[in-house]
């Protein structure tokens, strides 16, 4: 389901000359600057993120695709995948395009929180020069240009400095495409990380037209019945031991519940909202019999820092939200993960 009619609305009296009489003065660090220098000395850029799109990816994607149309560049966005339904009513999301790969004349592709290129899934990036922005814990330093943040909530929060950087307007639009980076990446304002500058981001990107209530309704309230059902089989499979508790799916339940990929978005979340869960996990059978993992664990201070683990299995993330692909079968890859969660809690146990 898209997002509905309502996330378009901005609030009223809300422009984009209000968002520009509110900006003030921003110190940018170095790697930011020389972004910047880069954007304002060239015209044709493309702007990508991760395959398998979550509002951080869709949201910066279209925010920066804005600035850069504020700057007078010219600008496609392109994604592996297809924008995950709830997020297709965001302003200028039919804009982005699905392909298998980049060519063209560009001077250069922005890639918005991926560890490598090969995050993209995108053919020929390596052609161009990279913008590299991220700001996982496992972001590294691969581009022609290279800024990574680990403090910032969101990529979107990077792209907002920028914009700032630029003296480019926050709109109503980018407003909008710049929250859903902030509520999501952060689980609704629930997972570690989050400080008084992230709430500040919040009332500032409401007070340039974002409305926060539309959009929450719209992400959290509008839930394919496909969901539901998978979900049920998910909670099914349940099991908790201690501060650990793990579910999964078939890819049998998502054929017979109509269920897409999108649709398992969150499900680890219900197994990590359990009092005493500190570390959740959620596979995901692949059509090739491979398992997708989405890692959870809970605050600031929590005792599993499921990215180092990802890391480990060849994935990534953030310390409170991390994911990684296992051979299965199910049981085997049930076992190398509990393990791994395992060792980790016994390691910083008391």
């Amino acid at each position: 389901m898209a997002l509905s009619q309502p996330i378009r609305r901005v609030k009223t009296g809300a422009t984009a000359s209000a968002g520009a009489r509110e900006r003030v003065p921003v110190l940018l660090p170095a790697e930011a600057r020389a972004i910047l220098d880069f954007l304002r000395a060239n015209e044709r850029f493309v702007v990508c993120s991760h395959s398998r799109p979550d509002g951080d990816a869709v949201g910066s994607m279209l925010a920066m695709g804005m600035l850069l149309e504020q700057m007078g560049k010219h600008v496609d966005m392109v994604t592996a995948d297809r924008v995950p339904a709830v997020y297709r009513g965001l302003p200028g999301a039919d804009r982005i395009q699905t392909m298998i790969g980049v060519h063209g004349l560009y001077d250069a592709v922005v890639v918005l929180e991926c560890d490598g290129l090969a995050r993209t899934r995108l053919i020929g990036l390596e052609a161009y020069p990279q913008i590299n922005i991220d700001h996982h814990a496992s972001g590294r330093a691969y581009g022609t240009l290279n800024w990574i943040d680990r403090t910032a909530c969101s990529v979107g929060e990077l792209v907002h400095r920028l914009v700032a950087g630029a003296g480019c307007a926050v709109t109503p639009e980018m407003a909008t495409c710049l929250y859903v980076t902030l509520l999501t990446d952060t689980g609704g304002f629930c997972y570690g990380g989050i400080e008084a500058a992230t709430f500040a981001l919040a009332g500032e990107l409401t007070a340039a037209g974002a409305d926060p209530v539309a959009i929450a309704r719209d992400i959290y309230f509008a839930v394919p019945l496909a969901k539901m059902e998978l979900l049920g089989r998910a909670l099914a499979t349940l099991r908790c031991e201690g501060g650990l508790a793990w579910l999964s799916v078939s890819d049998e339940d998502m054929r017979t519940t109509g269920a897409s990929e999108e649709d398992c978005e969150g499900i680890v979340n219900y197994a990590l909202s359990i009092e005493g869960v500190e570390a959740a996990i959620f596979l995901r059978e692949l059509p090739e019999g491979r398992f997708r993992l989405s890692l959870r664990s809970k605050g600031p201070r929590a005792r599993v820092n499921v990215a180092a683990i990802a890391e480990q299995l060849g994935g990534g993330g953030h310390e409170n939200a991390a994911g990684c692909t296992l051979e299965g079968p199910l049981n085997e890859a049930e076992q190398v993960i509990l393990s791994a969660v395992r060792a980790a809690m016994a390691t910083t146990a008391g």
